[in-house]
Formats: C-alpha cells, structure tokens, sequence
C-alpha cells in the first residue's frame, strides 16, 4: 500500500502534511496563471478571496500560534533554569549564614571568658570545655576536659559567665568533675558587697525551676541589705576565693529568731545555658589544724 494514500477501512485517507502541500502547490499554480492571464483576474480573485486567503490567515495563525508556544516554552526552561540556580544560591547562603551564626556565638563565649578573666585578673586561670553533666536542665554537676594532667587539683574555684560557677570535687588525668553553686548538696560562705554581711547560699534545684537559690543566716544588724545587692564569696570560706559575685538579692525576709535574715538570690551565671569555663588554679589557703573537714560537695 503506498505510504501516501492509506485505507482505513472502505475510505482512503491522505495525510494532513501531503494535504497542505497540494494546497500549497495549488495556490502557486493559481497565483501564477492569475499573473499570466487578466482574463482570469475575476474569477481567480473570488477564488482566492474564499479560498486561499483564509487558508493563508490560517496558515499565518498556526504559525504565530506554534511561535507563541515556543517562546513560552523557552521562557519556562530560562525560569526553571533561574529557579534551580537560586536554590543552590539560597542553600548556599543559609550553610554560611548557620557558619556565621556559629562563629558569633563562639566569639561571644569567647569575649566573655576574656571579659572574665580581666574582672579576675589577679588569679591565675585554665580554661576549660564541658564535655558532660548530670540529667536534668541545670548544669549542677558536670565534667570538664581538663585535669591533673593541667595542673588541677580538686576544690579549685571555677568561673564562667557572670560569676562563681562552683568548685572542682573530683579530677582525673585529663578530666575532672565540678559541683555547682547551685547543687542540693552545696553550702558556700558568703556576703553582701556592700555591708560584708556574712550569709550562707545554700544549692536549690527546685528554686532553680523560678531562677533563684536561698540564702540564710544573714546578720544585718543595721538593714542595709537591700534588693538587687551583690552576694560575694566571703573572706572566711574555706573552699572559696574572696569576692568572687555569686548573685544578686532578690528578695530579703527577717527569721523566726528576729535576729537572722534569710531570702533568694538570682545566679550571676546562666546555669542552664554552659559551654565553657574557667578554672582558677589558686588555691584557698587550707584551714588550720583546729578547723573541722567537710565532705567534698558541703564545703563553705
């Protein structure tokens, strides 16, 4: 069967392409005798101005229609293209943006050991990283990665933030275990900065849920402590360095006695949010012979 003409069933079909093409053959022969011959002018221009005009304003049409189709689809891939480059853009400057992030929180933990370790200059200092601590959402006991092996010993005061963290209980050779302030267990002398008003601060985990610790035991005599004064540690501790700031009075309440006042105070240091830290390698100078031992964890 020619690969022309074919048969579907009793009828014969001729392609849509051969069609255009005769048509197209057609219109030139047309075009040609119009031009040979005036006698043929009339009725070829009725011709034409039925037939072959609106087939070539169709033709035209389907041209601009299939153009259109193609810029359109041009535009589409240029968009897809731009599309796919942005995001590679936009991960890309997200990934810097979290590297930067990272720097300036490393640059501020970093600002502030040095800030630190300019309010405390007259001790020599370690710095530390916490690289494990108790369950719970306080740092209220941790492990640090450095110890004997750099000159730590245990009871050394460490620092961080604001102020007095808590004291080292334990150590290994390249480790070593600190207890905070504000643990269950700890006891630290300490007094106003303004009147050396001696207290104790005692460790609260439950106080801790309101951002506080407890003191007690506070002799002022004269009422001159005052909310949002500095709590210090004491010249008379036996595990802790002097005025060192442990935090600040937030509320101040007389005892049962009349004589003693006790109230809460909130930590200079964000103990729910540690990093790093700074271990003051001095050491308090040991008690005398006549002064009781405490536990590890219970000194003052």
């Amino acid at each position: 069967m020619s690969p022309i003409i074919k048969r579907k069933g009793e009828r014969f079909t001729l392609p849509s392409k051969y069609l255009l093409f005769i048509l197209t053959i057609l219109c030139t022969v047309l075009m040609l005798v119009t031009f040979g011959n005036d006698s043929f002018d009339k009725p070829l221009n009725t011709v034409v101005g039925y037939v072959i005009v609106p087939l070539q304003q169709g033709i035209g049409k389907v041209g601009l229609w299939l153009a259109d189709r193609s810029d359109e689809l041009e535009q589409i891939r240029t968009v897809l293209n731009e599309n796919t480059r942005l995001k590679e853009e936009i991960a890309a400057l997200t990934e810097e943006n979290t590297l930067l992030q990272q720097d300036k929180y490393e640059l501020n933990k970093l600002r502030e050991l040095f800030d630190l370790n300019e309010q405390y200059s007259s001790y020599n200092k370690v710095g530390a990283r916490i690289i494990g601590r108790d369950s719970g959402n306080w740092y209220s006991g941790f492990v640090i990665d450095k110890g004997e092996n750099d000159g730590l010993a245990v009871d050394m005061n460490v620092i961080a933030g604001g102020g007095l963290v808590g004291r080292i209980t334990s150590v290994g050779p390249n480790w070593s275990k600190v207890t905070s302030i504000i643990s269950d267990n700890s006891h630290v002398s300490a007094m106003t900065l303004s009147s050396e008003d001696n207290m104790t601060v005692s460790g609260d985990l439950k106080l801790m849920a309101e951002g506080c610790i407890a003191f007690s035991r506070l002799m002022d005599t004269q009422n001159k402590v005052r909310e949002g004064d500095k709590i210090v540690t004491s010249n008379i501790s036996d595990k802790y360095l002097p005025n060192i700031l442990i935090g600040y009075v937030s509320s101040i309440e007389k005892d049962a006695n009349n004589l003693t006042k006790s109230g809460l105070l909130v930590p200079a240091v964000d103990f729910e949010h540690l990093g790093e830290v700074l271990v003051i390698t001095d050491m308090k100078q040991a008690p005398s012979s006549t002064e009781t031992e405490q536990e590890p964890g219970e000194g003052l």
